[in-house]
């Protein structure tokens, strides 16, 4: 009982819903973290789209259960390992399901409640399909962290409110999330070698080659849209000319990651990365913290 409770709670990989924690960045960068009701409906966006993203989880796991069992990381995922059925790994699937659209349609707008559907009718589509479509499955990986943050912005409105997307915000977070989910590629080839296209078809488009070249103008484009926005982009709000003070941290983290990805061939799981390399860690917080001093003290 408890091995099959943990094998289901394994399916639902927790440790990936730090992926979610971008819900937060709108409510930081808007002007409202100091307000309870709309950290209050913050959280629970988290709650929502941690649930949605474990229903996306469960259908590419059963899907690709037979292609994990010979992978050497994703063999040991419950389903592909055999301590979990698909049956029961569907009937999970569909209960969070239900439990999703009550929290979603009971507590939120419009505006949110249509980035979340498309953001989970985008994600299954990935796992049945997209996923197989050279540089579109990374794109769309990346757009689903685009849609995180801008659903974060439409969780926190008022009724008959409507907060500003700016582009500078979609921008910065699109090409991070290319810069990360293109690391990952190269991860996965270096790790797989020669088995690589047996795993995910995908990568048989790929070489380490070709993504070092999007990695380098993804990084690019990264560090310029963030220096662009801190610099332009937050014009008109409280101290915002101190912005810029963040952008050393911004950098910092950029090049960290890749001596990560490079000098010690890791990447492959970024949501586990974060916290297991102090120094990638402490930039993180040092440049929240400075962001939350800049922009409400």
């Amino acid at each position: 009982m408890i091995s099959s409770s943990l094998s289901m709670i394994q399916l639902l990989r927790p440790r990936q819903w730090t992926k979610n924690l971008l819900i937060f960045a709108g409510l930081i960068f808007s002007n409202h973290f100091t307000e309870p009701d709309r950290v209050a409906k913050a959280v629970l966006a988290f709650v929502v789209f941690c649930l949605l993203s474990s229903v996306v989880y469960i259908v590419n796991d059963i899907r690709d259960a037979e292609a994990d069992r010979s992978h050497p990381l994703k063999c040991k995922r419950p389903i592909a390992a055999g301590s979990l059925s698909k049956s029961t790994a569907s009937a999970l699937g569909l209960c969070i399901a239900v439990v999703s659209m009550v929290l979603l349609f009971s507590s939120f707008g419009v505006r949110f409640q249509i980035v979340a559907l498309s953001y989970l009718a985008m994600m299954v589509l990935y796992s049945v399909w997209l996923k197989h479509i050279v540089i579109l499955d990374l794109m769309i990986v990346s757009l689903g962290f685009v849609m995180r943050a801008v659903a974060g912005i439409f969780a926190i409105e008022h009724m008959g409110e409507s907060i500003t997307v700016t582009p500078w915000f979609i921008t910065c977070i699109m090409f991070l999330a290319l810069f990360v989910v293109i690391c990952k590629r190269r991860h996965e080839i270096i790790l797989l070698s020669d088995d690589a296209r047996s795993h995910r078809p995908v990568l048989e488009h790929y070489s380490p080659l070709f993504l070092d070249q999007m990695i380098n103008v993804a990084t690019t484009a990264t560090v310029i849209s963030y220096a662009l926005y801190v610099t332009l982009g937050v014009q008109g709000q409280v101290r915002a000319g101190y912005m810029v003070l963040t952008l050393p941290f911004v950098l910092y983290g950029i090049f960290r990651y890749l001596y990560l990805v490079y000098k010690r061939d890791e990447g492959g799981s970024p949501e586990i990365l974060l916290f297991q390399d102090l120094s990638l860690l402490l930039v993180v917080i040092l440049w929240l913290t400075s962001v939350v001093l800049i922009l409400y003290i």
